[in-house]
């Protein structure tokens, strides 16, 4: 079914329409994004039921302008219909004396091109199995409390079985003097946690879910409640790694999250503006194996950051960052391209209409090879197949990189063994680990159940993923 689109958004644009028309008499550029974005988290455990507002949810605008080299943003939750001229007074007031108080303190100033748009008009609703909003709230709980029940009855070391899920609609209006550009689309995600316990060991197991979906992502998560807890109750068997250079195997999970980490803010090319990436020096040169394409955008899959278009109107993009092994080109938003000369890809995003846009990250996905995971294991004399993801960061000006992961499964002459090793941390140069890539497996997932920050704030949707990758890897 249609994802039905904002009933308060198609009130608003008329009037937006007009706010844009009259600043458009003071400013040469002018632009609004609207957004009635809406959702529920749902978190049940044998301890717990919790239902909250998901994390996302807002309504309100953020009109940008620009004059004499320089732009300017106010944003604002209450919008009168009757009153346009009123609200417009009030953001021309405070737009100038933004730029009188940038005269008065004689702050140097990075001067910027003008955006040129051409004329686009867009409606998007996208479909969705089952709209969340159509089933009572006291359902969607049930269904986890069920999940949650069945899974602590499979171990008495199960201590408590965790079930959490979201789903949030997104409703978004942009408007300028040349486009009027509208999307409506869900998402949800969800995890399953075991919470098992030993005489000498706690640990935890889970598996996360995502998509460009409805409550119908309830009911696919039962179905491996037996897998987690299996999983959970082989980390209480779970071994210390011995520390060294290793042959490795990473799930598509976690080689969503290399891609993520080595491929992510370090060619978000706001950071090249600020000279803060190395990889702006790379850009042409080899930076993985031959065997390495990866690819960022909304158009690259169908998860929880495919949209239309971008928080500042830019069309959604399908970017090669990688082609063979060589670094393409990096990801950027509308004002840092003006600054950089190249054309923006629809990676300009806003934790909010509060915040300002940032490159950021949309899917990022290793693209799929030609060789099976059979083939992979049968290659490695010893070594470890590197499964679940827990955390990563990385360092773009140096390109350092460490990703946390929950376990590893050994191999020896061509063979799983059956030892698991946890946690498993690995760490390395971006280019060495990358260059190592040896194969590529044939099929690719992708997992956009998490969020990514910018530094250490600036909160937004992020997917990553690709095949399974064998490369070498530095373990601790």
């Amino acid at each position: 079914m249609k994802t039905k689109y904002s009933s308060y958004l198609k009130k608003v644009q008329k009037p937006l329409q007009d706010l844009v028309k009259i600043l458009n008499n003071h400013y040469s550029y002018v632009s609004i994004l609207a957004t009635d974005c809406k959702g529920t988290n749902f978190q049940v455990s044998q301890r717990r039921k919790n239902v909250s507002d998901y994390y996302l949810s807002e309504r309100g605008f953020v009109a940008r302008v620009y004059r004499d080299g320089l732009y300017s943003e106010y944003s604002f939750n209450i919008l009168d219909e009757n009153n346009i001229d009123e609200l417009a007074t009030k953001i021309i007031n405070k737009m100038d004396e933004q730029l009188a108080l940038l005269q008065i303190t004689n702050s140097e100033i990075y001067t910027t091109a003008e955006i040129q748009e051409k004329e686009e008009t867009l409606f998007v609703e996208k479909e969705v199995g089952i709209l969340p909003e159509t089933i009572a709230v006291e359902e969607l709980v049930e269904k986890l409390t069920n999940i949650s029940n069945k899974g602590i009855a499979l171990s008495d070391k199960v201590v408590d079985f965790v079930t959490t899920a979201a789903y949030f609609h997104v409703n978004k209006l942009f408007v300028s003097t040349k486009k009027c550009m509208a999307q409506s689309y869900v998402f949800a995600e969800g995890m399953l946690g075991a919470l098992v316990r030993n005489d000498i060991r706690t640990d935890m197991d889970y598996h996360a879910y995502s998509g460009l979906k409805g409550a119908e992502l309830f009911d696919e998560m039962e179905k491996d409640v037996e897998e987690v807890v299996k999983n959970g109750l082989e980390l209480l068997e779970a071994q210390r790694v011995v520390p060294g250079e290793y042959d490795i195997i990473t799930t598509p999970e976690v080689s969503g999250l290399i891609a993520h980490e080595a491929f992510g803010h370090g060619v978000e090319m706001d950071m090249f503006v600020k000279k803060r990436a190395l990889a702006a020096d790379y850009i042409g040169k080899r930076v993985a194996s031959d065997l390495v394409d990866m690819h960022e955008g909304a158009l690259v899959a169908e998860n929880t950051c495919s949209f239309e278009f971008d928080d500042e109107g830019t069309l959604a993009g399908d970017v090669t960052e990688i082609k063979a092994g060589i670094l393409n080109t990096g990801i950027v938003d509308a004002l840092s391209a003006l600054r950089l000369g190249v054309e923006p890809t629809g990676n300009g995003k806003r934790q909010s209409f509060e915040r300002k846009a940032y490159t950021r990250m949309t899917n990022t996905v290793f693209m799929g090879g030609t060789s099976s995971v059979e083939e992979m294991i049968a290659s490695i004399e010893h070594g470890y197949l590197l499964d679940g993801m827990k955390s990563g960061m990385e360092d773009p000006k140096h390109w350092g990189i460490q990703c946390i992961l929950s376990k590893g499964r050994e191999i020896k002459n061509g063979k799983l063994t059956g030892v698991i090793v946890s946690p498993v941390i690995l760490t390395g140069y971006v280019p060495d680990l990358l260059k190592s890539i040896s194969m590529v497996s044939n099929e690719v997932e992708i997992h956009g159940s998490g969020s990514c920050g910018k530094g250490y704030k600036e909160w937004v949707k992020a997917a990553e993923g690709g095949p399974h990758l064998k490369a070498k890897g530095r373990l601790g």
